[in-house]
């Protein structure tokens, strides 16, 4: 009886605790401080578009070429802080991380399929659109979703596609069903902060990657795709898929990162800079 007690108390800790933590975000102050340290000016702003936010922060002069990050899941604009306070990037580009709904502070905990986060976002690139070259950079689930918002906005100057261990591929989609009791039964609540929208919108993502067929013939950009060969979370099959399937655009780079996992974009800083240094903006 004093052990069930234990336990339950342990668990309502959890419960407690769970609402609580691990929203993998940065907060505006914090970042404030953070870039004012690293001698980086910038700015973040919250765009309304009807019942949902969108937010985003941005350095780097207005009247330049854009450097547009889209983070994966789960995640947050913070996930490019390094490539936003680089000096040589700040040099030649402005750059904009972007909060993708239900994570940051971009509603927060509300997931949404890629269809409807595509809308938000496309709206999101034609407010901060300056008229200037344009480069859409994905990590992981934010792979699929730069590739959508070229496909479907072709007006804008988007010049270039940047996919960093995106998740494209069907087929290397494993089913993962005990996703579902996580998403759909009181057992979400155990799961912490951003876990949680994330866990929904990956069960969402087994069938918006589908999807991606109809996309992948409307990129007619250059692509950059850069993978790591042993990245377990997202197969290298992917990088290859995505190569074979942008049968339109205008050139395709395939980069392979050896004995590298998901997580290039921190583990492979230097090079992955140095590739957006010499993206060909025209």
């Amino acid at each position: 009886m004093r052990i069930s007690k234990i336990l339950l108390v342990i668990l309502l800790l959890w419960v407690i605790m769970a609402q609580s933590c691990m929203f993998f975000r940065m907060s505006d102050a914090d970042a404030s401080k953070d870039f004012a340290a690293k001698n980086t000016p910038f700015t973040y702003e919250y765009l309304k578009f009807g019942n949902n936010t969108v937010h985003y922060v941005a350095t780097g002069s207005d009247t330049l070429p854009s450097l547009i990050f889209i983070h994966g899941s789960p995640g947050s604009w913070d996930a490019f802080k390094d490539y936003m306070q680089d000096s040589l990037l700040r040099l030649k580009y402005r750059m904009i991380s972007i909060d993708r709904p239900g994570f940051g502070y971009s509603d927060f905990g509300k997931a949404m399929n890629m269809a409807d986060q595509t809308k938000l976002l496309s709206q999101t690139l034609s407010k901060i659109n300056n008229g200037k070259p344009m480069a859409l950079i994905g990590h992981s689930l934010g792979g699929p979703m730069v590739v959508k918002l070229a496909a479907e906005n072709p007006t804008l100057p988007i010049t270039n596609l940047v996919v960093l261990a995106g998740s494209v591929d069907p087929a290397e989609e494993k089913p993962e069903s005990w996703r579902v009791p996580l998403d759909r039964t009181p057992l979400r609540y155990l799961i912490p902060g951003a876990m949680r929208p994330s866990n929904a919108e990956l069960l969402l993502f087994k069938k918006d990657v589908f999807d991606l067929l109809k996309d992948f013939p409307e990129v007619t950009c250059h692509v950059l795709i850069m993978h790591g060969d042993v990245d377990d979370f997202v197969p290298p099959g992917n990088a290859v898929y995505l190569k074979n399937h942008l049968v339109n655009a205008k050139d395709i780079k395939l980069v392979w990162f050896q004995g590298q996992r998901h997580f290039i974009p921190w583990t492979k800083f230097p090079d992955i800079r140095n590739e957006l240094l010499q993206l060909n903006m025209n």
